[in-house]
């Protein structure tokens, strides 16, 4: 059973970077495929589309800080609030980068057809990106409760 909780504790350090990058993949891909689209149908304006694929990018970021502050040397007691904490923070980042991907895809296909509706279109990027910042931050702030 030690062992099982070890491991878990082991994808808990791991979690937040993993499934980070994964929703980063597949939101930066979702994003990229309406802004390569969008080059097609548009002369102008081709940096910003470029640009706002890449978004979703923040949430590997903010994993790889939580897989830091989470590292620690794995004991059985620390384990299971390492577990938690990782993989609800990872699950948290991957979905959020995997909406603000689909909000970034949805704000270029609307920004090629309007450009003056640009800034207003990224507003549901935003907002989501705001809650993988409150999974950053309080990931942050619980882990400190974790005992080394």
């Amino acid at each position: 059973m030690d062992n099982l909780i070890l491991a878990l504790g082991w994808a808990g350090l791991y979690g937040p970077m993993a499934l980070g990058a994964i929703g980063s993949m597949i939101g930066c891909s979702l994003a990229g495929q309406a802004a390569a689209g969008a080059l097609l149908e548009t002369e102008t304006g081709h940096g910003r589309y470029i640009g706002i694929s890449a978004m979703p990018s923040s949430q590997s970021i903010y994993g790889i800080v939580v897989m830091f502050a989470l590292n620690r040397d794995l004991t059985v007691d620390n384990a299971p609030g390492l577990a938690a904490i990782g993989l609800l923070c990872g699950l948290a980042l991957m979905f959020s980068a995997i909406y603000q991907g689909r909000s970034c895809a949805s704000a270029i296909n609307v920004s090629k057809i309007r450009p003056e509706i640009f800034g207003m279109s990224l507003a549901p990027a935003a907002i989501v990106e705001g809650f993988a910042v409150f999974a950053f931050i309080f990931a942050l702030v619980i882990s400190a409760g974790v005992p080394a």
